[in-house]
C-alpha cells in the first residue's frame, strides 16, 4: 500500500472522525488505531460543550433524526450533551495520535473552545461550515494565527470572500488559509456537488482550496483531487449502522483505507504538464510504431515511387511521417519485400 504520509505526496488527508465515538474515549481510540491503519495524515475531532454551542430548542437536523438511536433524542442539546469530550480526553488522544504518528486536530465550536485550542499542540485549525458567517469566531481563530482550513456548506461566494477577509484583516496570513469547498447536506446528492465552484474558488480567491465531502462513496473526492484539491476531508466510523447522528453517511475503515489509496495514485497521474513519452512507455516504441519497409522486392537504380512503401512495425527504422524524404530517390542497393529503409539506401 502506498504510504499516505510520503513526502512526495501534495493532498492532506484529513479522516473527520468527528462525533462517531459516541461520548466513548475508548471508541475515539480505536477511530485513532483505524486512521492510521488507513494511511491518513491527520484524524479530527471536535471540541464543544452543548451548553455553549446550542440552545435547548434548537431543533436536530432532518438527516441526524432519521439515524439510529436518535428516536428518543428531542433536540440538538440533547444529543451533543452525550457527545462532548473531556479535557482529558483530548489530552488523552492529543498523546495517542502523537506515538503513532497521525496528526491530531480537532473543530471548536465556541469561543471558549477555541481559547482551550490554543493550550493544546496543534499544527493548524479548521473552521467549521456554520461559523463561516461569525465573524466574533472567525477573529478569535485568526488571533492563533496557525495554518486554518476553512468549510464553507451552505455559503453563498459573497460570504466566503468576506470570511476570508475578516481572518485576513485580523492578522491571519492569506497564503495560511485553506478554503474547502463544502455541501452540508447529509448524504449529499451528486447533483448538488458543484464541484467546478472549488476550482473556481481557488481562480477568484487566490488560495488553496480542497473538499469536505459528504457524498456517499469514494467518487467525489477522488475527482476532488484530479481537479485540484489540495486537502480532502471525509467522515469515518467503526460502524455505519452504529447509533448516532454522523455514522450513516460515514465510510467504515476498509473503504477508508481504499479512498487513501486511489487519491495517491490520482496524485501520481498529475505529471508536470509536458507531453511526452514516459520513462516506462519509451520501450514500446518499437513495438507499438512502424517504420518505413518495402513492399516488394526492388533493384538497385529504382526510382522509389509511393506504391514500394509499406509502414509495417517494427518501428526500429525510418518514421512514416517522413516517407516523402524517399520519394524520388534512386536505390544504391537491392532490397527485399519487407526490408527496412534506410537513408544510406539512396543515392545523393
Amino acid at each position: 500500500m502506498l504510504d499516505a504520509r510520503h513526502k512526495n505526496f501534495k493532498t492532506l488527508i484529513i479522516a473527520e472522525a468527528g462525533v462517531n465515538h459516541n461520548g466513548d474515549i475508548n471508541v475515539a481510540l480505536q477511530l485513532v488505531d483505524a486512521a492510521v491503519d488507513a494511511g491518513v495524515d491527520v484524524i479530527k475531532f471536535q471540541t464543544f460543550t452543548a451548553d455553549r454551542l446550542v440552545t435547548k430548542k434548537a431543533e436536530l437536523a432532518n438527516y441526524q433524526s432519521k439515524n439510529p438511536g436518535q428516536e428518543s433524542v428531542q433536540n440538538q442539546y440533547e444529543m451533543l450533551k452525550k457527545l462532548e469530550l473531556s479535557v482529558d480526553d483530548h489530552l488523552k488522544l492529543i498523546d495517542y495520535c502523537k506515538s503513532n504518528g497521525i496528526e491530531f486536530l480537532t473543530t471548536a465550536f465556541d469561543l471558549e473552545s477555541i481559547d482551550l485550542l490554543k493550550e493544546f499542540p496543534l499544527k493548524r485549525h479548521k473552521i467549521p461550515s456554520g461559523e463561516i458567517n461569525n465573524d466574533w469566531y472567525l477573529e478569535r481563530i485568526a488571533e492563533a494565527g496557525l495554518p486554518t482550513i476553512m468549510s464553507t456548506g451552505m455559503a453563498s461566494m459573497e460570504e466566503v470572500e468576506h470570511a476570508l477577509e475578516t481572518l485576513i484583516k485580523n492578522g491571519l496570513k492569506k497564503e495560511k488559509i485553506t478554503v474547502l469547498h463544502c455541501n452540508t447536506e447529509y448524504p449529499t446528492p451528486f447533483e448538488h456537488v458543484n464541484i467546478k465552484a472549488m476550482v473556481n474558488m481557488k481562480k477568484e480567491l487566490g488560495v488553496q482550496v480542497g473538499y469536505s465531502d459528504h457524498t456517499v462513496g469514494l467518487a467525489v473526492p477522488i475527482a476532488a483531487v484530479a481537479l485540484g484539491a489540495k486537502v480532502i476531508e471525509k467522515h469515518f466510523t467503526l460502524d455505519r449502522y452504529a447509533p448516532g447522528p454522523d455514522h450513516r453517511t460515514s465510510l467504515e475503515p476498509h473503504e477508508l483505507k481504499a479512498m487513501v489509496t486511489a487519491i495517491r495514485q490520482v496524485e501520481l497521474i498529475e505529471g508536470d504538464g509536458i507531453k511526452r513519452p514516459s520513462p516506462s512507455e519509451a520501450k514500446n516504441i518499437a513495438v507499438a510504431r512502424k517504420s518505413i519497409h518495402a513492399a516488394m522486392d526492388l533493384d538497385k537504380g529504382d526510382v522509389v515511387t509511393k506504391e514500394m512503401l509499406i509502414m509495417k512495425r517494427p518501428g526500429i527504422g525510418i518514421s512514416p511521417n517522413r516517407y516523402t524524404e524517399l520519394i524520388g530517390k534512386r536505390l544504391n542497393r537491392n532490397m527485399l519485400k519487407d526490408e527496412l529503409f534506410n537513408l544510406e539506401d539512396m543515392e545523393d
